[in-house]
């Protein structure tokens, strides 16, 4: 099989809001009145009509669950103070936010599951429309991980002249202050997708200790986190970089933030767990949760979450609100495609690296708390067992697990190009 990530798709999740947290203080402002303002969202039988003020440029739309809701991003619209028409009521509430300067998102709460059908932008470009059709729960997750949905634009709309939008601008804080950012292997294509690597503990803090032998985590997680790295520097594929390279600390907030600001589209944690009981065995991939799926997963939490105190998104005195709109959808987003991630890495990796039967498990880890970047935490296995730990320290053990994970990233953004409905190639 034959995978062609190029410049003309684009990267796959860097369209994902990266400055919404900091333009968010526009969220309650008017629009300008040249710049396609929201005046209007009508619901009429199963069809849903947006309607602005003036030209938009073009839009998307992705569907989340719990609760369910339907997210348009609109190019070339500012949000406006428009009344909203609920018609049969399968729409419970319309909201609106500000992405960022030239792009609105659009949010409807959904009173039961739906899918979107039959996307259209109007010829004069001052309306978008879909149909609602009525889907069963498992319909619904399905279409939640397809990921976004374009809108079919008027074949003139391309060559129209450009608005002149307004925006405003406001400090974005920096993502891992005091930090060099690392350097980026890999293919030369900048478009290509952006994988950060990274190496779990390191410096003062060894992480997980064997018993038995003395081996540290933080040695096992860096000599697996350059084996996969080199993996994917040799398919040519992708682009890869490590948050570290040696044995420095790096809090958890510097950890994901090397991620958010190369921009990168997946970042993976690696670890190696440990337990009391020495028999425990197994690779386990962990996404992000508030609530943990179990005890074990709760356990874990504690004790990676105490590497610093910095828990990540600076909302500053923003409001709930923005936090609603913003950060709640973008995280969502990221998570769900965080979990898809994490099957998919199970059932690639599987060939090579033992896992343990429950082996997805959700937890609020600190580390994944990026909310616009796909994150897994990856337990390679357990350092306290001794079967594992040869594997985790040998050689062909890290092999083994890099040829997993670069099997896992391959189909993913496989994927991604898929129902982007990309060009094969090299």
């Amino acid at each position: 099989m034959t995978f062609g990530w190029t410049a003309g798709v684009g990267t796959m999740h860097k369209r994902r809001m990266v400055h919404s947290l900091a333009l968010a203080s526009i969220l309650t402002m008017a629009a300008p009145g040249s710049a396609g303002g929201i005046y209007a969202v009508d619901v009429r039988d199963d069809r849903v009509v947006v309607r602005f003020d003036d030209t938009v440029a073009g839009a998307s739309a992705f569907l989340l669950d719990g609760p369910r809701r339907i997210a348009l991003d609109i190019n070339g619209a500012q949000i406006g103070r428009g009344g909203f028409a609920p018609g049969n009521g399968a729409i419970a509430a319309v909201r609106q936010g500000q992405l960022n300067g030239d792009t609105a998102r659009v949010v409807l709460d959904l009173t039961t599951p739906a899918t979107l059908g039959d996307t259209r932008i109007a010829a004069d470009g001052k309306s978008l429309s879909f149909s609602l059709r009525e889907a069963s729960e498992g319909a619904f997750r399905t279409a939640v991980g397809k990921g976004r949905t374009r809108f079919d634009a008027p074949a003139d709309m391309a060559a129209r002249p450009q608005k002149r939008l307004h925006s405003i601008t406001v400090p974005i804080p920096a993502s891992a202050r005091g930090v060099s950012l690392p350097a980026v292997e890999g293919a030369r294509d900048g478009a290509r997708p952006l994988i950060v690597i990274d190496a779990g503990h390191g410096g003062h803090d060894p992480g997980a200790i064997n018993k038995e032998n003395g081996k540290r985590e933080k040695d096992v997680t860096l000599a697996v986190a350059q084996a996969i790295r080199d993996q994917l520097v040799k398919s040519g594929r992708v682009r890869v970089a490590l948050t570290r390279d040696d044995d420095k600390f790096l809090v958890l907030q510097e950890r994901y933030g090397i991620a958010r600001k190369l921009g990168a589209d997946l970042f993976i944690s690696i670890h190696a767990d440990a337990a009391e009981n020495a028999d425990a065995h197994g690779a386990t991939v962990y996404t992000l949760s508030e609530t943990a799926s179990d005890r074990e997963a709760a356990r874990l939490a504690a004790r990676e979450n105490k590497a610093d105190i910095i828990n990540g998104v600076n909302l500053g005195g923003q409001t709930g609100d923005v936090s609603s709109i913003l950060i709640d959808l973008t995280q969502r987003e990221s998570m769900n495609i965080s979990a898809n991630f994490a099957r998919l890495l199970q059932r690639e990796a599987s060939p090579f690296v033992p896992f343990r039967s429950a082996y997805h498990r959700f937890a609020s880890l600190m580390v994944l708390k990026a909310p616009d970047t796909p994150s897994v935490l990856f337990e390679t296995g357990y350092i306290s067992n001794a079967e594992d730990a040869a594997f985790l320290a040998s050689r062909d053990g890290q092999q083994k697990i890099a040829r997993g994970v670069a099997r896992a990233i391959e189909v993913h953004f496989a994927r991604k190009l898929a129902m982007r409905g990309g060009p094969a190639g090299g």
